[in-house]
């Protein structure tokens, strides 16, 4: 099950140097001049977790497989993008591929590097782009509304329930709101959805300080802060120039580069475990000599759904899962261990699999 996290930003606000770092690759050219992204880029990262190297050790496990987060490199978006300008539609389009939307923030200074609008305010560019989204969300909407006349008046009941969910998005959006101001029901969330709509999906700000403020934060930052607070959207404090650095490092330089700078982890952790409390997501382990491997669900996902995160069989011949915390898996010293001792558990279709659960399935072939 993978999860997808578009990276966004005006022009020169340091995301494709932010992409490079975290996804380890210089796949994406970062260049000090506006849509040097001309395709978008996509990148795999391992799921930090040292959960999963516990689990292995005591396993013996001959192979440590990680879950993975895919982050999307969308190129610079510029006021009037919704309208064509820039580089238009074409990588509005690839948002609605994306489950979140980190938005990338300048929050810092330096006369080298080229404002698009000749300034540096992180509130403001956050809402060109908002802006810019709701406005291509508004043109959807009211296209898909026209649409649907035919079968809403045939009495297509789909047709109808589209019509009410748009109807709804387009009331908070000509209003001046995001499409996630919206209350949606749980009977509509998978409609929902469906929709694809751009200011529908959750926001992690991205606050992208120079290197002497990573630790902390600055002045800049302290303002989107407030910014997403008041809004309920997320926020985290990166530089992406002392993540560049690191992603040139091995892991003991690292550590030690970490210390000397004052932060105790990488920004590709927080990034990742930001995204994941925005997307709600928990893991779940499956353990053994061969392999101990990291499986990502929604939390509130039920014991077949998570099986049919490995194989779809499982889910469809799903019988039982055995069961074993983390905790008692680790204290106990794994899982015979932990059968002995009574923590092993049977549970069955209505189980709601919770994070660090140490899982085996059983299934009809």
């Amino acid at each position: 099950m993978g999860f997808r996290m578009g990276i966004v930003g005006l022009p020169n606000v340091g995301k494709s140097t932010l992409f490079n770092a975290l996804t380890r690759t210089a796949a994406a050219q970062a260049a000090n001049f506006p849509f040097c992204t001309i395709e978008p880029n996509v990148g795999d990262v391992a799921v930090p977790d040292p959960r999963l190297d516990k689990l292995a050790a005591i396993a013996k496990s001959k192979q440590v497989i990680p879950t993975r987060m895919t982050f999307v490199d969308i190129a610079g978006l510029v006021k009037g993008a919704s309208k064509g300008e820039g580089l238009g539609n074409q990588f509005l389009a690839n948002i609605r591929e994306t489950d979140a939307i980190a938005h990338v923030l300048r929050c810092f200074e330096d006369g080298d590097v080229v404002h698009v609008d000749g300034r540096v305010d992180p509130v403001a560019d956050a809402q060109v782009i908002e802006t810019e989204l709701m406005l291509a969300d508004l043109e959807s909407v009211e296209k898909r509304l026209q649409g649907l006349q035919r079968k809403v008046r045939g009495g297509d009941k789909e047709a109808a329930d589209q019509e009410r969910l748009l109807k709804a998005a387009q009331a908070a959006l000509s209003e001046g709101k995001p499409a996630r101001s919206v209350e949606v029901a749980d009977d509509d969330r998978k409609a929902w959805k469906m929709l694809q709509l751009l200011t529908a999906k959750p926001v992690l700000y991205v606050c992208n300080v120079e290197e002497g403020s990573a630790a902390t934060g600055n002045s800049q930052s302290a303002k989107v802060a407030e910014m997403a607070a008041a809004e309920g959207n997320a926020h985290v404090v990166i530089s992406a120039r002392i993540e560049e650095e690191i992603s040139q490092l091995d892991a003991e330089e690292q550590a030690m580069f970490l210390e000397e700078m004052g932060l105790e982890e990488a920004g590709l952790d927080r990034l990742i475990r930001a995204g994941y409390d925005l997307l709600h997501l928990e893991t779940y382990f499956t353990v053994g000599p061969k392999e101990a491997r990291a499986w990502t669900i929604r939390q509130g996902t039920l014991a077949p759904q998570a099986a049919g995160v490995i194989h779809g069989d499982f889910e469809r011949g799903f019988i039982r899962a055995e069961t074993i915390a983390y905790e008692d898996f680790v204290s106990l010293g794994g899982e015979a261990a932990a059968k002995e001792a009574g923590k092993m558990r049977a549970e069955g279709k209505g189980y709601t699999v919770k994070d660090g659960d140490v899982m085996h399935f059983l299934f009809n072939t």
